[in-house]
């Protein structure tokens, strides 16, 4: 149960029968948990955002809407606070009845239809097959996977798509520079890999299974000959590096789609066609790049798309003068292909250097598909690694990088997955191996899997203890009205913004969110279990007193189902006692 959108939809339904209102002169309107616990459970600027609308003050038509709606037999007490503010007070028994409704949906607690199985794609990783995946990589790949899980638990039908950028340049370095390790396989001396490719040692396992599947029969081979088939093998081998990567953090994408595929099928040829067809393209040249004069400048005709004129800001080259494709022709064609596959809505993850791609995409994307689609792009920013307090230093070119699989097996999939969704998306993070390491509150894995482990505890205790049976029909025997103190009524507030916490993370695409409410549920019940180191009446076991034990062990119970459903949703273990 969602109670912001229970009772927003129960008031607003009045608002729009009393005053003769459209449902979009509600939308500017917020239903919120106010941060202050003396301004009510609920709290509304109705009255603030209606007196532009109906031209009456704030306060008169404040005074309306309670007139209306404080007879509901759910409010204890509706009152009018500084401006116009309507802050609501609910009966306790709302608070209690939610706890059986949790006891008995358990993992299925925060489930919606908001997105009523509408299809969406959502793309993320999409790395460069030419190398295992690094820290950056991984902070997208978690924010992705998460965001698909949320997505899901909200009703969206959601398909996780990897995007291999299978062809161009970099399969040539690629397939060279596995070529290189090959040839060092077989016996020759290679004193250095020459400037562009690849040096990373990690091809040196990937050069000797090529020689152990041919020997040495390609040292000798021409190029032409040779490099069609080391560039296959080398895309093979950097595909199940990837694979087993993102395994190692729970990770599984639904599709693999290969650029070399759409390339060698035609597709992209088929959508050039049509794009010219529907005047999308047009022959004209370009100015010359930033830092270069006019006059040492040549120009030559180009294939542009007129993106201009679908919000970007300049055309864009899809084929060269040569007759050759742009590396934006072929992801054009992949959208349209996305498109075609049933998806008017598409997500793509995005590290932070390609930001300043994502106009001509969106652009492209809304040309191609007569805006009968979307796509909207989430830009994950840079991870920082610190250990010792000193930032590590790392560089791809010189293959001296900080893999994912480095990170997961020092520090494990869990504290993985958590560090990488505790900024917002769009802000740079810092990811402090010492402080992931740590057994205190400051590690917010820590903290939230103690959460559950301490309250999986408690309940085995009550069972080792023969206290009373924990069965399905344990809430059905217990008086929750117990649960009449502040502290309980607090705690039951908490979770009950679950369900709103999730389906906010999945409107805005905001996992953290998720993470920061599991910090502070966690943060809540340590709080509310230390009660009863300084007052025995607020004790979660009390033997005295068991009717209350019963009552508080309820509510921990849902503490902890809701823990436990928000590290699902992170793809993080609830574990049930600490290692």
């Amino acid at each position: 149960m969602n109670i912001i959108n229970h009772y927003r939809n129960k008031i607003e339904n009045i608002l729009l029968k009393e005053f003769a209102l459209e449902k979009s002169d509600l939308k500017n309107i917020s239903f919120e948990f106010p941060k202050d616990a003396s301004l009510g459970d609920l709290s509304t600027n109705a009255s603030m955002v209606l007196s532009g609308k109906l031209k009456k003050p704030s306060q008169e038509i404040a005074s309306k809407i309670i007139n209306l709606i404080e007879n509901n037999p759910d409010f204890e007490n509706v009152e009018i606070a500084g401006k116009g503010f309507i802050n609501i007070n609910l009966k306790k028994d709302i608070w209690w009845n939610l706890l059986p409704i949790i006891l008995k949906e358990k993992n299925n607690f925060g489930d919606a239809d908001y997105g009523k199985n509408e299809k969406i794609n959502l793309e993320y990783v999409s790395a460069n097959p030419t190398g295992p995946l690094h820290v950056g990589h991984t902070r997208g790949a978690v924010f992705g996977d998460t965001l698909s899980n949320i997505l899901k638990k909200v009703g969206y039908n959601v398909c996780k798509e990897y995007y291999v950028n299978d062809a161009g340049e970099q399969i040539d370095k690629l397939a060279q520079s596995v070529f290189m390790r090959y040839r060092e396989a077989c016996g020759e001396n290679i004193d250095e890999i020459p400037e562009g490719l690849y040096p990373g040692a990690y091809l040196k396992s990937v050069g000797e299974d090529l020689r152990i599947q041919f020997k040495d029969s390609l040292v000798e081979v021409e190029k032409e000959d040779w490099l069609p088939i080391v560039k296959e093998f080398s895309i093979k081998s950097m595909l199940s590096v990837i694979r087993d990567d993102l395994n190692s953090l729970g990770i599984n994408h639904d599709v693999f789609t290969s650029e070399n595929k759409l390339l060698n099928d035609g597709y992209v040829q088929e959508v050039f066609n049509d794009m010219y067809k529907s005047d999308l393209l047009y022959e004209g040249e370009t100015p010359p790049p930033k830092g270069v004069k006019k006059s040492e400048w040549t120009k030559k005709k180009h294939i542009l798309f007129k993106s201009k004129s679908f919000g970007d800001d300049e055309d864009r080259v899809v084929k060269k003068h040569d007759g050759s494709w742009t590396y934006f022709m072929p992801d054009i064609a992949y959208h349209k292909e996305k498109f075609n596959r049933g998806f008017n809505k598409m997500i793509n993850i995005w590290g932070a250097d390609h930001s300043g791609y994502i106009s001509r995409v969106t652009s492209a994307v809304d040309a191609v598909t007569k805006s009968k689609s979307t796509l909207e792009v989430k830009v994950c920013q840079l991870v920082r690694l610190i250990r010792g307090g000193n930032v590590l230093k790392m560089s791809k070119r010189s293959g001296s990088f900080i893999t994912l699989r480095d990170l997961v097996e020092e520090v494990g999939s869990d504290a993985v997955r958590f560090m990488m969704l505790t900024r917002k998306n769009d802000a740079p993070l810092d990811f402090d191996y010492d402080l992931v390491k740590e057994q205190t509150k400051d590690n917010p894995i820590f903290y939230v899997q103690y959460a559950h482990a301490r309250i999986s505890s408690i309940i085995r205790k009550v069972g080792d203890e023969n206290l009373f049976s924990v069965d399905e029909n344990f809430v059905n025997n217990t008086n929750l009205r117990l649960l009449s103190n502040s502290h309980d009524i607090e705690l039951i507030k908490i979770i009950s913004n679950f369900p709103r916490i999730i389906e906010q993370a999945a409107i805005y695409r905001e996992p953290h969110r998720v993470a920061f409410y599991l910090r502070d549920i966690a943060s809540s019940f340590h709080s509310y279990w230390n009660l009863g180191n300084e007052d025995n009446n607020l004790k979660v076991l009390n033997i005295d007193n068991l009717d209350e034990t019963r009552a508080r062990l309820a509510l921990i119970m849902s503490v902890k189902i809701t823990i436990s459903e928000g590290l699902r949703l992170l793809g993080i273990n609830a574990l049930e006692e600490l290692r």
